[in-house]
């Protein structure tokens, strides 16, 4: 059910990102605003990247494979590493050709059809902002709450673009009127520093889970899980280690007990054990590699 919400939610987020991206390009292009048209090649590349994160909710749900024996979990940081890597890219080139357009003497452009497109795409905006929200209420999609936090972040910034675009043409006719071939070059500058925090958040939770850094608040909850087991007579220490992979979490355990430890009631008091660990663990089964391992021997701990 989960797995369904997930991937319907991010079908109909490229489409609507395929209309908005080219609304973008075709205003940008008629009415000469840099701004638009960096608005709609964003939400291009954004397209791109959500069908990419649509084929690998596709994976991740199915089972592990001869080749890919942990699954395809892995696969999920490393998309939204590229993703983020690609639209910091393009922030930092549009805010350089931003900066050029102020030396050259900013552009004229037609305002009107720039506030019907900002007023069309901010409706837009939040009503998918809405929309994601109300999903991901059940679907608890990394991949979901990443578009939805671009579907914000374009519903501000194009609200303050309309805002802008308004402004500007208040202008038309006042003593201020020579401001007005710079507005959009401002304003472009101003959506890529906006734009920048959101694929540098990106990266760099991305880039903990590629390189597998242990996150504290599943750490915290290992160790809390195994306060009570611990205290079972015989049991003498554990080792814990725990990492996460979109939305697969690694969690292994390796307790050492007292060579006597299990002497007359086999099997089943370790399968007790790790019932006992795994209810006190809030992650769901479908979404995490549990092992536990016992051993008289701290060396194999």
């Amino acid at each position: 059910m989960q797995a369904t919400l997930e991937q319907r939610a991010l079908k109909l987020s490229i489409v609507v990102t395929l209309i908005v991206s080219s609304l973008g390009v075709t205003f940008g292009l008629l009415s000469g605003s840099q701004s638009i048209l960096f608005d709609g090649v964003f939400s291009t590349i954004d397209a791109a990247m959500s069908g990419l994160a649509l084929l690998v909710a596709r994976l991740a749900v199915r089972e592990a494979s001869e080749r890919f024996q942990h699954g395809y979990w892995h696969l999920e940081p490393l998309v939204a590493a590229l993703n983020g890597s690609i639209l910091m890219l393009l922030c930092f080139y549009a805010f350089l050709n931003a900066v050029q357009g102020l030396m050259e003497g900013g552009r004229v452009l037609d305002f009107d059809l720039a506030i019907v497109y900002a007023g069309v795409v901010a409706i837009v905006c939040f009503a998918m902002v809405a929309y994601q929200k109300r999903i991901n209420r059940r679907a608890d999609s990394e991949f979901v709450r990443i578009d939805m936090q671009g579907w914000l972040m374009a519903a501000l910034i194009t609200t303050a673009l309309l805002a802008a675009f308004a402004i500007a043409l208040g202008l038309e006719g006042t003593a201020h009127a020579h401001l007005i071939p710079y507005v959009d070059s401002l304003l472009l500058m101003l959506l890529t520093l906006c734009f920048m925090p959101v694929p540098i958040g990106i990266v760099r939770r991305a880039m903990k889970e590629v390189f597998l850094i242990a996150p504290s608040a599943v750490d915290r909850e290992v160790h809390a899980a195994m306060v009570p087991v611990m205290a079972r007579e015989g049991l003498l220490n554990y080792y814990s280690h725990v990492a996460k992979a979109g939305r697969g979490h690694f969690i292994e355990i390796h307790i050492v007990t007292t060579p006597e430890f299990g002497q007359g009631q086999g099997i089943a008091v370790l399968d007790e054990i790790r019932e006992e660990i795994s209810a006190g663990l809030s992650i769901p089964p479908a979404r995490r590699w549990f092992t536990v391992a016992f051993t008289a021997d701290e060396r194999w701990a």
